[in-house]
């Protein structure tokens, strides 16, 4: 059975009302889903509070997934997406207005964000060095514009296609990658400034 036959026959379960399909489900994206809502928020508090929310809207619209117009996966991260974007505009009492495309470099695109921040710390402090990488990726993240962030989450830290990515935010997949491009840059001028104050 390939995936979205297993997909489809665990919806099928879980809509006839079978409990441990629904379970499997929330086991299986659970993780996924609260990493991206962590990494757009910055907080585990709202990170926990919209993966409550996609899951419920999830069951609630189960019926409406159509596995002809993309992966369940790819579904799941627009509803994310989705409540991401409402979460902000509540909370920020802002609208996200629509990125311009900007020119793309073939390059650029390759490079993921582990390959731009190089890791130089002794082979001891690995560990230490890769938390506190981590953490300042964190906060430069979310100085980042909400338009750009959401793009170089999807792309750098969960690895999906410009295609997937184009279906999950509902724009066309030049602008995508002109997003994951301007973010990569954004992302990078945050971490300087920040490297440059930390060395003062």
């Amino acid at each position: 059975m390939d995936d979205s036959t297993q997909i489809k026959s665990l919806i099928d379960r879980c809509l006839a009302g079978e409990a441990e399909a629904w379970e499997e489900i929330v086991h299986s994206h659970n993780r996924r889903i609260y990493n991206i809502c962590y990494r757009f928020t910055g907080s585990s508090h709202d990170a926990e509070d919209v993966t409550q929310e996609v899951f419920i809207k999830i069951y609630r619209t189960l019926a409406s997934y159509d596995s002809g117009k993309g992966a369940f996966t790819t579904w799941i991260t627009t509803v994310t997406r989705n409540l991401l974007v409402d979460h902000y505009r509540r909370a920020k009492g802002d609208r996200i207005t629509d990125s311009m495309d900007a020119g793309t470099s073939p390059d650029e695109d390759s490079l993921t964000l582990g390959e731009r921040i190089a890791d130089t710390a002794p082979a001891q402090d690995d560990r230490v060095a890769t938390k506190q990488t981590q953490a300042m990726v964190q906060r430069a993240l979310l100085k980042v514009s909400p338009d750009l962030r959401e793009a170089l989450i999807l792309r750098d830290l969960h690895d999906m296609d410009y295609k997937d990515i184009a279906v999950a935010l509902k724009v066309p997949e030049g602008t995508v990658k002109s997003r994951i491009n301007r973010g990569r840059t954004e992302l990078a001028r945050v971490l300087q400034r920040n490297y440059k104050q930390v060395i003062r």
